[in-house]
C-alpha cells in the first residue's frame, strides 16, 4: 500500500519505518525542514533499538522517503496517518491544535477515496473532530479510523512488528475502512494477536485506559510499598508473591519514585479531565494521581 504519515516524532518514525519494512511505500512528512533533512541524511532524531537500521534500509530500497511537502504524500497515498502531539493543556486536557491543523491540510489535499488514521493519542471525540475539520475542505469521500499506538520506549519495534492486539476504531458500519485496516495490519498479526475493531470513541478511550490502568498499579505498588515498611514485610517478597497470580502477572509491579515518562502523567491528566467535563468524578484515578504526587515529595 501507499501510505503517508504526518508527524516524524517517536510514535510517526516508528510507524513509517515498520510499515515500510513489511512492504508498504511510505512517505514520512513533518514541516519541520531541517528534521527531514536530518532523517535524508541517515541520522536518528530519537533513539529506539533497531530503528536506525530499519530507517537506512527501507531508505535505500525506496519504500521510505521523507518529505515537508504534504499535498504531494496525500494526494499519492491510499492512507494517511496522523502522528503528531497532543501536549497537555493547562487544565490538563490534551491540546489537539496540531491533530486538528493537520486534518485540515489534508482535507485541502484530497483528490480521491482515502483512509485518514489518527495515530495521535487524543481525547474521545477527536474522530469527529477530524472528521468536520476534513469535511470543511473537501467533497471527495473519506474514511477516519482511530487506531491507538501501544508502544514501549525501547521496545516499540517488537511491539509494532509483534503486537498483542491491534485496535481499530472505525464510523458507523464502514466496512470499506475496516477491510483496508485489516488489509494493511493482517501481516502484523498472523501469529494470532488479535485485530479488535470497535467505534472510534471505543478506540479512543482503550489507549487512555490502558495506560491509566498500568498508572494505577504503579500508584497501588508504591502504597503496599509504604504499608511494608509499616509492618516490617519485605515488599519484593510480597511482589514476588502477588506477581506470581497469573490473573496478575509480573508486569508494573515494582515500588520506586513513581510513574513519569511523557505518557502516563498526560494521558492520566487527560482521562481525570475529560471525565470531570462529563460531570464523573473518576476517585479511583485521582488517587492514583494524588498517591504518584505524594510518593515524587517523600
Amino acid at each position: 500500500m501507499k501510505i503517508a504519515v504526518v508527524g516524524t516524532g517517536y510514535v510517526g518514525l516508528v510507524l513509517g519505518a515498520c510499515l515500510a519494512e513489511n512492504g508498504n511505500t511510505v512517505i514520512c512528512v513533518d514541516k519541520d525542514e531541517s528534521k527531514v533533512a536530518t532523517l535524508r541524511a541517515g541520522r536518528m532524531p530519537i533513539y529506539e533499538p533497531g530503528l536506525e537500521e530499519i530507517v537506512r534500509r527501507n531508505d535505500q530500497e525506496d519504500r521510505l522517503t521523507f518529505s515537508t511537502d504534504l499535498p504531494s504524500a496525500v494526494r499519492a497515498s491510499a492512507i494517511v496517518f496522523i502522528a503528531v502531539g497532543t501536549p497537555q493543556s493547562e487544565d490538563g486536557s490534551a491540546d489537539l491544535q496540531h491533530v486538528l491543523g493537520v486534518a485540515r491540510d489534508v482535507g485541502r489535499a484530497l483528490n480521491k477515496y482515502t483512509v485518514i488514521v489518527d495515530k495521535s493519542t487524543v481525547p474521545v471525540g477527536t474522530a469527529k473532530k477530524v472528521r468536520a475539520a476534513i469535511a470543511r475542505e473537501t467533497s471527495q469521500t473519506f474514511s477516519v479510523v482511530s487506531n491507538p499506538e501501544f508502544l514501549k520506549q525501547g521496545a516499540a519495534i517488537e511491539d509494532f512488528m509483534k503486537p498483542d492486539r491491534v485496535v481499530i476504531g472505525i464510523e458507523d458500519k464502514d466496512d470499506r475502512a475496516d477491510a483496508v485496516m485489516k488489509e494493511l495490519y493482517g501481516p502484523f498479526t498472523r501469529t494470532g494477536a488479535p485485530i479488535l475493531t470497535m467505534s472510534t470513541e471505543s478506540a479512543e478511550l482503550a489507549k487512555y485506559a490502558a495506560n491509566s490502568i498500568l498508572a494505577t498499579r504503579i500508584s497501588f505498588m508504591n502504597e503496599i510499598a509504604n504499608v511494608c515498611e509499616l509492618m516490617g514485610a519485605d515488599v519484593d517478597h510480597v511482589r514476588k508473591a502477588i506477581g506470581s497470580d497469573r490473573r496478575i502477572g509480573t508486569s508494573f509491579l515494582f515500588p520506586g519514585v513513581g510513574y513519569g515518562g511523557s505518557c502516563f502523567p498526560k494521558d492520566v491528566k487527560a482521562l481525570l479531565k475529560a471525565s470531570e467535563d462529563r460531570g464523573y468524578v473518576f476517585r479511583i484515578l485521582d488517587a492514583v494521581e494524588s498517591v504518584n504526587d505524594s510518593q515524587k515529595a517523600r
